[in-house]
C-alpha cells in the first residue's frame, strides 16, 4: 500500500531486493507505474537473492540496480549493514514496516537518523515480534505511519507535480542559491538569512515563497526555513560486534 502510494505520487521507491518487503516494495512501484532502485549487498555476478533476477530485471528498465561491491563479491552477511547506509543515504525518508530488534531494518533508520533523513514506522501489536523493532523505533524518534499522506506531509512532498512543474516554468535565481546554500546545515529565520546574504528583506520573503512553491524549502517555525534538498552526509561504515549484521 506503501509503495503504491508513494510511486503513484511520483515518489522512487528505494529498498535492497531481500526476500520480503523489500520485494514487495520494488514489485509494488513497478506495477504502479513508477521508479524504483535496488541496492545490493553483493557484487552483480552473484545478485542476491536468486529469485529476484527477473525483478531486478525490471527495476533495470524503471530506476536502477546499484552495488558498490564488485563484480565477483558474494552476499556475504558482512556486506548488508554497509549496504543499508546507501539506501538511507539515497532516501529523502525511511520507513520501516517490520523489524525484530536485532533487524537489518533498525541499522538502515540508525544510518538514517546519522545522515540527518526522516525516519517513519508503521507500529503493531505490542506482542507481535516482528513490530517490536518499529514499536522501538517510534518510541525513540521515527514517526508513527499509517498512511502514505503521513509520510508526504512530513517530507513536503503533498503537491510533487506541481512542484516540479513549478521549478520548469519559474527559473532558479541567484537569490534562491545563496539562500539554498545557507539553509545546507540548519534551519534559520529570515532575519538571519537577510543578514548573511545582504539581500534585502523583501526579495528574501519574495524569494522564499517562489521555493516553496517549487519545494525547495519548507517552513518550520514563525518565519523559519529549512532546505528540503539538504546536502547528503557523506557514507559512513559501521563495524557490527553484536551479530546484527546479518539481514534478516
Amino acid at each position: 500500500m506503501l509503495a503504491t502510494g508513494l510511486a503513484r505520487e511520483g515518489v522512487t521507491v528505494v529498498s535492497g531486493l531481500a526476500l520480503g518487503i523489500d520485494g514487495v516494495a520494488h514489485q509494488a512501484a513497478l506495477d504502479a507505474g513508477g521508479r524504483t532502485i535496488a541496492v545490493l549487498g553483493s557484487g552483480f555476478r552473484h545478485l542476491y537473492p536468486a529469485q529476484h533476477k527477473d525483478l531486478a530485471r525490471r527495476i533495470v528498465d524503471k530506476g536502477a540496480v546499484l552495488s558498490e561491491y564488485a563484480l565477483d563479491v558474494r552476499p556475504e552477511a558482512s556486506n548488508f549493514p554497509p549496504r543499508n547506509r546507501i539506501i538511507s543515504g539515497l532516501s529523502m525518508g525511511v520507513v520501516v514496516v517490520e523489524a525484530g530488534m536485532k533487524s537489518g531494518a533498525l541499522i538502515t533508520a540508525k544510518f538514517a537518523a546519522d545522515q540527518g533523513r526522516e525516519v517513519f514506522a508503521v507500529p503493531g501489536p505490542i506482542f507481535h515480534r516482528p513490530s517490536e523493532g518499529t514499536n522501538y523505533l517510534i518510541q525513540e524518534w521515527a514517526k508513527a505511519v499509517t498512511s502514505v499522506r503521513d509520510i508526504l506531509e512530513e517530507l513536503n512532498m503533498t503537491m510533487v507535480a506541481e512542484q516540479q512543474e513549478a521549478r520548469l516554468t519559474i527559473p532558479k535565481s541567484t537569490i534562491e542559491e545563496e539562500i539554498l546554500v545557507q539553509l545546507q546545515d540548519t534551519p534559520l529565520h529570515v532575519d538571519e538569512i537577510v543578514r548573511r546574504t545582504g539581500v534585502e528583506t523583501a526579495q528574501v520573503v519574495s524569494a522564499l515563497t517562489l521555493m516553496e512553491l517549487k519545494g525547495l524549502v519548507r517552513q518550520v517555525g514563525p518565519m523559519e526555513y529549512r532546505s528540503v534538498q539538504e546536502t547528503p552526509t557523506p557514507y559512513r561504515v559501521q563495524s557490527d560486534k553484536n551479530g546484527e549484521g546479518k539481514e534478516e
